[in-house]
């Protein structure tokens, strides 16, 4: 089964115009079905996942160039970032746009050497699950989220209603395609063998994993703190870990598109933000199963459901921007006098304000803290709460309620 990624467009764009595509994301979210469904009939397709390809690629790159040519679409380029020399010179010999489709799930190291070796030669995006308009079949009409009045009206009307049982379905059972698209899939089976796949593939050579159980400890300790400021001690002691390894570890599961952190706003003119970023994980799926909560009911009455229903709102504001191959502009507000917003997207100069809430009554109490943006000095737009209302409604001249049907 195949759902139509709002990717797609980035795709096609970029391979009018640049010699190579990579694009990145964790594992399973539907890279390389993506590209192999763009690319048709005219493109080979090799995967590093071969044992045979992957030995090839690392002891006779000009070899493995000769073999596979162009167009080719590689698997899993961070198995063998010694080809990337080897692909800035094909790409220079040739000078076609659209030779060469890379795909990568660990960007730890690999971003080094694709900055030195392909720069300006590659158009990269990074792919997360499922958004919930590709669910609903509307990849091709999604845009990144503005709080907009005239937007949130259409996206209300399209997006129909979101009740709060479906809500937490959604959340609970998480964005990959495989469980997305497959309603009768075991979800303890598929995110059990993620997770050991993960560990045993994709971490251990890059965090230098002796302990795999203290590993698992901080994946849980961290899926725990979703929604909520890092504490990089805090965290490491929960694990049972030292802080630099939690702080290594963190990074890797970040650039191995798991998680994300969400940095405060910072403006020269206001130095009382507070510094720590807020954490969270990118498929609420695989983080209220670290957790262990066993169905969509006890997640949504449980200690979590707040801050998971947080987690998933700016995961679907993420995907609106990486998918249409935009930088996701997002930050979080917070002072040292105790003000805070959960997020903001700024966007050309302008910061749009947003609460998220687990209430389907919000009140203009929830926005008073829009105010200290002013200090800020940049315009600020339209904002509002994201919640569980029916309606889009004003709360005050400038903010309305937000159902979360409008993502």
């Amino acid at each position: 089964m195949y759902a139509r990624r709002t990717l797609d467009a980035y795709v096609k764009k970029s391979s009018r115009q640049m010699p190579v595509l990579l694009v990145t994301g964790a594992r399973q979210v539907g890279k390389t079905t993506l590209l192999r469904h763009a690319s048709g009939r005219g493109r080979t397709y090799v995967t590093l996942d071969d044992p045979l390809a992957l030995r090839l690629a690392r002891e006779d790159p000009a070899l493995f160039m000769e073999r596979f040519s162009a167009p080719v679409l590689i698997d899993e380029i961070q198995y063998a970032p010694g080809l990337l020399p080897y692909i800035k010179m094909a790409v220079d010999r040739i000078r076609r746009p659209g030779l060469i489709w890379l795909t990568g799930s660990q960007m730890f190291y690999l971003m080094k050497g694709v900055s030195e070796s392909l720069a300006g030669r590659v158009g990269i995006a990074h792919l997360l699950g499922l958004s919930r308009r590709e669910m609903l079949g509307q990849a091709g009409q999604s845009r990144p989220f503005l709080p907009l009045p005239a937007q949130i009206r259409k996206r209300c009307e399209s997006g129909g209603g979101l009740g709060l049982k479906a809500l937490y379905e959604l959340i609970w059972r998480g964005s990959f395609p495989a469980m997305a698209l497959r309603k009768n899939a075991d979800r303890d089976l598929f995110y059990g063998s993620y997770v050991q796949t993960y560990l045993q593939r994709d971490v251990r050579d890059l965090a230098r994993v002796g302990d795999e159980m203290a590993f698992l400890r901080f994946l849980r300790a961290a899926a725990a703190r979703t929604g909520r400021l890092l504490n990089i001690s805090d965290l490491a002691r929960d694990a049972d870990v030292a802080s630099n390894t939690a702080k290594h570890w963190l990074s890797i599961l970040e650039t191995s598109g798991i998680v994300r952190l969400i940095e405060p706003y910072h403006a020269n003119i206001s130095k009382r933000l507070v510094k720590a970023p807020k954490l969270y994980f990118l498929d609420t799926g695989l983080c209220a199963y670290l957790t262990d909560w066993s169905s969509p009911e006890t997640l949504e009455t449980g200690a979590l459901s707040g801050a998971i229903l947080e987690t998933w709102v700016v995961a679907e504001i993420l995907k609106g921007f990486w998918h249409s191959g935009l930088s996701a502009p997002l930050y979080y507000y917070r002072d040292k006098d105790g003000r805070e917003i959960d997020l903001l997207i700024v966007r050309n100069g302008v910061i749009y304000p947003l609460e998220i809430k687990k209430t389907a009554g919000p009140t203009p109490g929830d926005v008073r803290h829009f105010g200290a943006l002013e200090r800020l000095g940049l315009p600020i737009g339209p904002g509002g709460v994201i919640c569980l209302a029916r309606d889009a409604l004003p709360l005050t001249r400038t903010a309305h309620t937000i159902p979360v049907s409008a993502l």
